[in-house]
């Protein structure tokens, strides 16, 4: 009873501090909250929650404060992730409603969780070490213009236009697109990124003399293609979010900013919380302060799930001071992700 009980108590404590952004003391525990204990046990409480690190005084007048491990507590005895509302979840499906294409599905997807949390939110983008070539387009758009693009199976779209400098003869060059795109896609169509690079040069031996050097400047463009799409990518949204939390992040907030702006941090980040086992809240991962270990991210915490279904494509989420309100982020970033994966889908 007396464990439940110092929960309850620091649970308020949380709840209270991410509120008021305020210390609490044993007073405003008794005056917010039932316990059922007079406050003499609350502050009893208290002190063994404070010897036992879950909660620390930051001056000697003032109440207590959650510690990193108080609040790792707090998420890890939620009972259940709070839902969202009816009108929380048709604000994300109306904002996410009708993206045209995968860059426009992370770009949305980014811009709403930073909306919602008030955090910093990180969308990545899909892995594509096992993607495959879905189709590719060739046509000529005029002249010795030709546009290019690529389509993966996870919807990754790259596409370039092309001055194809050996066509001699314009008039003919739509012909040879035409038949070009088809020895393409006969060539890397189902093939891993990886496969279908490397199977290029078998495509530009087999092109017939006539239309070689075309299919050298082809097989050059869409090599570029499928290289930039191998490139791992995050997306970042609502970093002046970070600013405005006040003295949470006052010492720490330029370091931050800067691991914020290192794309190659934050993807080694979402590639560890990717290989820790998923916890049982719908998969939702949450890191504290000092589990943090890469620099300049120590004062933060970390809310990702994946997104993609049943095969997790990549991860979104959020990153904030540790002084969040833990179940309403969680729950925003879990709701995001499952009409994330729906969107995809479909």
């Amino acid at each position: 009873m007396s464990d439940d009980r110092r929960l309850a108590v620091l649970r308020a404590i949380v709840e209270d501090y991410v509120s008021t952004h305020e210390p609490v003391g044993s007073k405003a525990l008794v005056e917010r909250h039932q316990l059922g204990v007079s406050p003499a046990t609350i502050r009893n409480d208290m002190a063994v929650l404070e010897d036992e690190g879950y909660i620390t005084q930051p001056h000697t007048s003032a109440g207590r404060i959650p510690t990193d491990r108080g609040y790792r507590l707090f998420v890890d005895r939620l009972a259940n992730v709070k839902p969202m509302t009816p009108a929380e979840k048709r604000a994300i499906e109306t904002f996410l409603h009708g993206a045209d294409d995968l860059d426009d599905v992370v770009d949305r997807t980014v811009r709403l969780l930073a909306q919602l949390t008030r955090q910093a939110a990180v969308v990545q983008y899909p892995s594509l070490s096992r993607a495959s070539v879905r189709h590719v387009e060739l046509v000529g758009v005029g002249g010795r213009s030709a546009l290019l693009v690529l389509i993966t199976d996870s919807g990754r779209v790259e596409q370039r236009v092309l001055d194809i400098r050996s066509a001699v003869d314009v008039e003919t060059l739509g012909v040879s697109l035409a038949a070009l795109r088809t020895r393409v896609n006969a060539t890397v169509a189902g093939k891993r990124l990886r496969e279908a690079r490397e199977a290029l040069t078998d495509l530009v031996q087999q092109t017939p003399a006539a239309d070689i050097a075309i299919a050298a400047e082809v097989a050059a463009s869409l090599g570029d293609c499928l290289t930039a799409s191998l490139e791992e990518r995050v997306v970042i949204a609502g970093t002046s979010n970070l600013v405005k939390s006040g003295a949470d992040l006052s010492l720490s907030l330029g370091s931050v900013l800067e691991a914020l702006e290192e794309h190659v941090v934050l993807l080694r980040l979402v590639q560890e919380l990717a290989e820790e086992q998923p916890s049982e809240r719908g998969g939702l991962s949450v890191r504290i302060g000092a589990e943090n270990l890469h620099l300049g991210l120590d004062g933060t915490s970390v809310v990702t799930t994946g997104y993609g279904g049943e095969t997790v494509l990549a991860r979104l989420g959020v990153l904030g001071p540790t002084r969040m309100d833990y179940p309403t982020t969680m729950a925003a970033v879990r709701a995001v992700s499952r009409y994330v994966s729906r969107i995809l889908a479909s």
